[in-house]
Parts: structure tokens; C-alpha cells; sequence
């Protein structure tokens, strides 16, 4: 196919990008609602995990589509409104993994283990200003979740996409060996910031 074929298709440049940004958020949305489906629902950190190294498989098997929606901007391109709710299916399943766990009761269930405390110990309180952001955070996909678990919930999230980011674009190359491996040790501190267990 020329490339000026695609133009039957697809009346725009921009129309053919929001086609397949849309595309790339659905796919790896159902793949982490996928993998942290397949864990059984007490399991918060086993559920997190899992959602991560979908993240990270998904990114791996597409680097092309992974850049599309989280790597620079296409210059121009405005997206359309159609495309945030495709674009929130990943962070709704981690919101969902989150307001779970801490539904379930923060004494047992978020508290660290002793060799975990110094992840979770108070840290600089969040700041007043996020209140506002907090609150609209909540109306969407962190409902009943305090600040200091939305303002966590944030931090892992671009944490998360950061770790995939460095690894997708080289680098990581001469710094991590088992990349895997430190992957899952990363996305498991980040998910402790959220209140998770260890």
C-alpha cells in the first residue's frame, strides 16, 4: 500500500494517530486488567506485580506503540477527548488494585513488614497544594483513597512508566544486567508507596 492510500482510510493525519493511540492505550489497558485479574483479589501485591510486568511485556513486544502513547509528543497533535478513556484503563485497574487494598484495612493488610518499614515510614507530608488534584483524582478512579495514598499512587505510577521508559530507550544498557529481575524488585518498592504490602 502507498502511503497516500491510507488517506481512504482515515480522513486526516490526526484522525490516523487517534486511531492507533487509541488502539495502543486498549491493548495495554486489557493487558494489565488481564494479568492482575488472574491473581486471586486479597493478593494486592501479587495483583500490582502483575500489572507492572504487563506494562513492561506490552512495551517489549510493542516499543513502536509504547512510544506512541508514552514516549514525546507528536508535534501538532491534539487529542481528542476520546481518547482518556481508553488512556485511563491501565491506571483504573492499578486504582482498583489500590483502593482494594486499603478498603481491606490499613492495620494488617498495609502494614510493612520490619524489613520494609523505611519504605513506608511517614516521609514529608503531602503537600497542601495536591489537595485539590487529590480530590479530582478521586472523583475519577481513587474513590475514598486519603492524599498521601493518591500523591503515592501518582509517584508509583510515573515510577512505573519511568522504569519502562528507561529500559525501552537504552538506558539501562551498562547499568541493569537482569533488567527483569530489577524490574520486579522496583515495582514492588513503587507499589509499597501506595500502601501496599511488601
Amino acid at each position: 500500500m502507498v502511503s497516500s492510500a491510507i488517506y481512504r482510510y482515515f480522513p486526516s493525519r490526526d484522525d490516523l494517530l487517534t486511531t492507533l493511540i487509541i488502539d495502543g492505550y486498549n491493548a495495554v489497558g486489557a493487558a494489565v486488567e488481564k494479568a492482575e485479574a488472574a491473581c486471586p483479589p486479597e493478593y494486592y501485591a501479587d495483583r500490582w506485580l502483575a500489572g507492572c510486568r504487563a506494562v513492561r511485556d506490552w512495551a517489549l513486544a510493542h516499543p513502536h506503540e509504547y512510544a506512541l502513547v508514552y514516549g514525546s509528543p507528536v508535534p501538532g497533535y491534539q487529542a481528542p477527548v476520546r481518547t482518556i478513556g481508553p488512556a485511563s484503563r491501565a491506571a483504573a485497574a492499578f486504582a482498583r488494585i489500590i483502593g482494594d487494598a486499603y478498603r481491606a484495612g490499613a492495620s494488617g493488610v498495609l502494614r510493612p513488614t520490619p524489613e520494609h518499614a523505611s519504605l513506608t515510614a511517614p516521609g514529608p507530608p503531602v503537600p497542601e497544594c495536591f489537595a485539590p488534584d487529590a480530590a479530582r483524582i478521586r472523583e475519577t478512579i481513587l474513590a475514598g483513597v486519603p492524599d498521601e495514598i493518591v500523591a503515592g499512587a501518582l509517584i508509583a505510577w510515573s515510577g512505573l512508566f519511568g522504569l519502562v521508559s528507561f529500559e525501552l530507550f537504552g538506558q539501562f544498557e551498562n547499568v541493569v544486567t537482569d533488567r527483569a529481575a530489577f524490574f520486579d524488585h522496583a515495582a514492588a518498592r513503587l507499589g509499597q508507596l501506595t500502601g501496599l504490602p511488601a
